[in-house]
């Protein structure tokens, strides 16, 4: 099968707090999220476009469109397209703006349909089309928070899906998976993905886990992430002087020392 998308080599670097570099020959093309470009080498061109480049055919209606729905999903109207013009290989690199991993995804090999957590997408090879899934099922739809929308990338390159903390790679044949809404990074075309309320009036209050959960079924593969971006965002704020958290330095000595002077 001929390849649609470029075809880019990568590598990953560091371990907690990663990036990824992209191997581009000349004329090769990355396409990636607004503001997600770390460095780029000498001949590298990049440019902010309506539309991730996929279909070359399409004209501007149909790129306002596309636009339209990752404008109302909260996402850029842009992407950036990132082009090497120079002579020989040239290197770009890319990284989410928090701690985590990142995921490699051969589209080629996950039949050529990934879906993921808004806001997961880094960067894919040019030809990947990039779009907005709505979830259509009624618990989805109703209760879906971060689940209600999802990326879904379509092509046969190389794309790459940040994650929170560590990633986990399930194969599901068959079972059901239930998941915190908020630690599905993604998920293959053959699963089946809903949102279900807990039941029972004490696990809803007093459990902790939150209200809902993500179903996921069928036969493919889904990562998990140990620690969603908005889970630890809400800890920062939690712990923030301005919101009664405690001040930096608690339970030391310099800390004691602090309270002690702003008593004074």
């Amino acid at each position: 099968m001929e390849m649609r998308c470029h075809e880019i080599d990568y590598r990953i670097i560091g371990e907690s707090m990663q990036m990824v570099e992209v191997e581009l020959d000349p004329g090769e093309a990355v396409i990636a999220e607004a503001g997600a470009m770390n460095y780029i080498e000498d001949g590298i061109q990049f440019e902010a476009k309506m539309g991730d480049g996929s279909d070359v055919d399409q004209g501007f209606m149909g790129k306002l469109f596309s636009a339209g729905k990752r404008m109302i999903s909260g996402e850029s109207l842009f992407m950036t397209h990132f082009t090497n013009r120079g002579m020989g290989k040239k290197h770009a690199a890319f990284a989410a703006p928090f701690p985590g991993t990142i995921v490699p995804l051969n589209m080629a090999q996950l039949g050529q349909s990934v879906y993921l957590q808004k806001d997961s997408f880094l960067c894919a090879a040019l030809g990947t089309k990039v779009d907005i899934a709505f979830q259509r099922k009624l618990g989805a739809g109703f209760f879906g928070g971060e689940g209600f929308i999802l990326e879904h990338l379509q092509g046969d390159g190389m794309a790459f899906a940040h994650a929170g903390g560590t990633v986990i790679e399930k194969e599901l044949r068959g079972e059901t998976l239930r998941v915190d809404t908020g630690c599905v990074v993604g998920f293959t075309g053959g699963i089946d993905f809903d949102i279900e309320r807990v039941k029972g009036l004490k696990s809803m209050f007093f459990g902790g886990e939150g209200l809902f959960l993500a179903t996921l079924s069928g036969h493919g593969k889904v990562w998990i992430q140990s620690l969603p971006f908005s889970r630890l965002a809400d800890r920062v704020i939690e712990h923030a002087p301005q919101m009664g958290g405690q001040r930096q330095g608690e339970g030391s000595i310099l800390g004691s020392l602090g309270d002690l002077i702003d008593g004074d």
